[in-house]
């Protein structure tokens, strides 16, 4: 438009030109959009970085994967769909940094601690079975890191470990139980302190001081939060604490990993991502496993299984065993018990704990592992047997200092 002198109008008059506001509008939302898209491909760059050294992190132990498919004939078969059943192992190895300080490595380790942990397949409940590391077994031949192989013999469980690895383990363990291996992890004493150390510590209460130099271990009697050099030393002490057994230190590790779950499941570790990080690099960083779970698609998903699982519903105990006859230093199982626990858990049935009696002579079972199967009476005739034996054992509901 132009006035009567034919000069245009508005801007124009002026010589400059201007956008539309609709125009200006448009632009703003193009680079609020280009915006997002770099946000989200930056997140989605910083996620999978963070899945792939994750992921990179677990060690694959192809190695007893290829001894175990060796012996496929005389393992045990899987009865329940859904059901697993996974061995996990606490090594005693003293290679490494982080391990030469609990003494001199010798070139062998043996499994310091052993639990077969079992999750049905509805996954509404988990059972945690401690293995003692003096219990007497059959371990068959097994294949040496050199290469030569182990005679067949009746030796001490944790002499598995050091001959054979992970694989004589698992065939030990399927040997002695019937019970077929699904995965197996591996964690050695530094990879145990650093997950600990990653959610904070873990909470455990003493009714008496602890001075433990065999374990590095001094402690006030109490409440205690135990980082991971003091749980480390904590669930290996052994001489120092209650009467020096074996059986009472597999009660402080079942203890211990009560804590452990309650505070794994808190809200304080999950929803906590300077927590949850730090946890899941720690773990993918510690453990060895077999080829299935070897990834963090894997381990999260036998994660998830268990996540929602209650804490009351969490089960730990010890196999039922006695002295062994020829060496009372030693164990060997304690029958039909054993064997009972073992049919339970093979046939993904139920299984019931109760804590350990007060005294000795309040319960059905004089032995030290505490099984509460019906025994024989005195004149030989067997008494009723129960729809659900019981065990003693606790829960990881009972795991709080009280």
């Amino acid at each position: 438009m132009t006035d009567s002198a034919g000069i245009p109008s508005g801007a124009g008059a002026a010589g400059g030109s201007s956008k539309p506001p609709r125009d200006r509008g448009r632009r703003v939302l193009r680079r609020l959009a280009l915006a997002m898209v770099l946000l989200v491909l930056v997140g989605a760059g910083a996620a999978w970085w963070v899945y792939e050294k994750l992921d990179g992190n677990i060690t694959e132990d192809t190695s007893a994967a290829a001894e175990l498919r060796r012996f496929e004939r005389e393992r045990p078969t899987h009865l329940v769909d859904g059901s697993q059943n996974i061995l996990l192992i606490g090594s005693d190895s003293r290679s490494g940094a982080e391990n030469q300080k609990y003494g001199r490595d010798r070139g062998g380790e043996r499994s310091d601690t052993t639990i077969l942990l079992h999750l049905p397949a509805d996954r509404e409940s988990a059972t945690a079975v401690s293995i003692p590391r003096d219990l007497m077994a059959d371990i068959p031949s097994c294949l040496q890191p050199d290469g030569s192989r182990t005679a067949a013999r009746f030796a001490q469980f944790n002499w598995a470990f050091q001959w054979g690895g992970a694989a004589c383990t698992i065939r030990t363990v399927e040997k002695l139980s019937g019970i077929r291996i699904d995965h197996h992890m591996v964690v050695d004493f530094g990879g145990f302190k650093n997950m600990v150390d990653a959610i904070g510590g873990v909470e455990v209460c003493l009714k008496q001081p602890v001075n433990d130099a065999e374990a590095k271990l001094r402690l006030p009697a109490g409440r205690q939060n135990l980082q991971g050099e003091k749980a480390l030393g904590f669930v290996r002490a052994r001489y120092s604490l209650g009467n020096g057994s074996d059986t009472e230190r597999m009660a402080r590790q079942q203890q211990f990993l009560g804590s452990l779950v309650k505070k794994v499941q808190s809200n304080g570790v999950l929803l906590n991502p300077g927590r949850l990080y730090p946890l899941l690099d720690a773990a993918t960083s510690s453990v060895t496993t077999d080829p299935q779970l070897a990834s963090l698609r894997g381990l999260y998903e036998l994660v998830r299984g268990v996540r929602d699982i209650p804490t009351e519903q969490i089960r730990f105990l010890t196999v039922p065993r006695r002295p062994y006859e020829a060496n009372p230093n030693r164990d060997q199982l304690l029958e039909p018990d054993a064997a009972l626990l073992f049919r339970q858990l093979r046939e993904d049935m139920p299984v019931t704990v109760t804590p350990p009696k007060p005294s000795p002579s309040a319960s059905p079972s004089p032995d030290p592992a505490g099984s509460t199967v019906p025994r024989e009476t005195p004149t030989g005739t067997a008494s009723t047997p129960t729809p659900a034996p019981t065990f003693t054992g606790t829960t990881a509901d009972s795991a709080d200092c009280r």
